[in-house]
């Protein structure tokens, strides 16, 4: 059956939302679901994609891109979508895992011989994709700003030493995890994560999903608003707190639309696309061996640790560069072995391998905590599979 066109509006504070898309009817308890986010205030714009067994069934978009409420938020509009970018980039390393290239168990010093420094020589690969290895800020930190210099952090990282024995404790590398990941591939396959990302993923899947925007791109992008409320606002002036250690190389006033944001490699944290993107790559991995065989996807998913997070106090299902159905921080649904990755504010983006679906959903205005109305989606979602 078609997906049916959606092309209506609804109102909030005496303002009309658009809501636009394609949805399978059997969903419609998520159509209802995605206008009552603006019904009720809840978003500015967002949008949701989902695909089952390699199809689109649900493509929706809706609300602005801006503040004021000026620009409709269209079809082809891209948003930052945080640290969904952290298992994108974890893709980008498995499919090297699967060509034989790379190999998580072994130290990262094989592949980058300078990191051997400050007692790192043995520190294995896979302790970076699980959050084990000790690296989770740069102490002391570069000045402000560094961050869009991926070569000055990755040799401060060579320089550093772990703050706890590798593998004993779990603490979520933030913003270091991507550019870890990055320097690998690099050093690998000759070119920086994005490039290899649009070369060997999103150009042949035709995925509008950026780690390091071209110019071109930039007015198709929403703006990012950050709630005055929001800690991570003034993150980078409170250095006592994990929040300012893991942001400290932020430049002074960086609100995440800045054009050296958007332009940067920062794997980590500043992939933008939106939610048909994300969806459909999860989608391709769970339904077909396009980008990588079913045993390197399992091993990609299978659990790590099953630990609470040392500098935030969340609880994290971790696998090797993705996260495992983990709630409340980030709950994908009824299946344990759902995987992907959250992204701080609201935005997601998974799949389901044993029945195949790639979800994903992304907005403008961030939330704390991090789920935002999104869990209700995915409720309204799988209570339609189930019926």
């Amino acid at each position: 059956m078609a997906p049916q066109e959606i092309n209506e509006t609804v109102s909030f504070d005496g303002r009309d939302y658009p809501i636009r898309g394609l949805c399978d009817e059997r969903f419609q308890a998520v159509i209802d679901c995605f206008q009552n986010n603006f019904r009720e205030g809840l978003e500015t714009g967002s949008c949701i994609a989902v695909t089952l067994k390699g199809e689109s069934i649900i493509d929706l978009w809706g609300g602005f891109t801006d503040k004021a409420c000026q620009v409709p938020w269209e079809a082809d509009t891209i948003v930052n979508m945080m640290s969904v970018s952290k298992a994108v980039a974890s893709i980008c390393m498995h499919i090297l895992v699967d060509r034989g290239e790379i190999d998580t168990t072994l130290p990262i010093a094989t592949y980058w011989p300078e990191f051997a420094e400050a007692g790192k020589g043995d520190l294995p690969l896979r302790f970076v994709l699980d959050h084990r290895a000790g690296l989770p800020f740069l102490e002391p930190p570069l000045p402000q700003g560094a961050i869009y210099d991926a070569q000055t952090i990755c040799q401060a990282l060579a320089r550093l030493a772990p703050m706890w024995e590798p593998g004993e404790e779990m603490g979520y590398h933030v913003m270091t995890q991507g550019f870890l990941v990055a320097e690998v591939v690099r050093r690998v396959a000759g070119m920086t994560l994005g490039n290899f990302f649009r070369q060997e993923v999103a150009e042949p899947l035709g995925l509008d999903y950026h780690i390091g925007l071209p110019p071109e791109h930039f007015t198709r992008c929403a703006g990012f608003i950050l709630p005055a409320d929001i800690p991570l606002r003034y993150a980078p002036a409170n250095p006592e707190t994990p929040e300012g250690r893991f942001w400290a190389q932020l430049a002074k006033g960086e609100d995440f639309n800045s054009n050296g944001w958007r332009s940067s490699e920062i794997p980590s944290a500043n992939g933008h696309g939106n939610a048909r993107a994300t969806a459909k790559l999860y989608g391709v991995l769970v339904s077909s061996e396009r980008l990588m065989s079913r045993e390197t996807l399992q091993r990609m998913a299978s659990e790590q640790h099953n630990m609470v997070e040392q500098f935030l106090g969340r609880h994290y299902h971790q696998g090797l560069g993705v996260v495992l159905n983990s709630p409340p921080v980030a709950w994908m649904g009824p299946n344990s072995k759902f995987f992907g990755h959250q992204g701080a504010g609201g935005s997601i983006g998974y799949g389901d391998p044993d029945a195949r679906i790639g979800f994903s959903y992304a907005m403008n205005r961030m939330h704390m905590p991090d789920s935002g109305p999104r869990d209700a989606l995915a409720k309204a979602l799988f209570a339609c599979l189930e019926g």
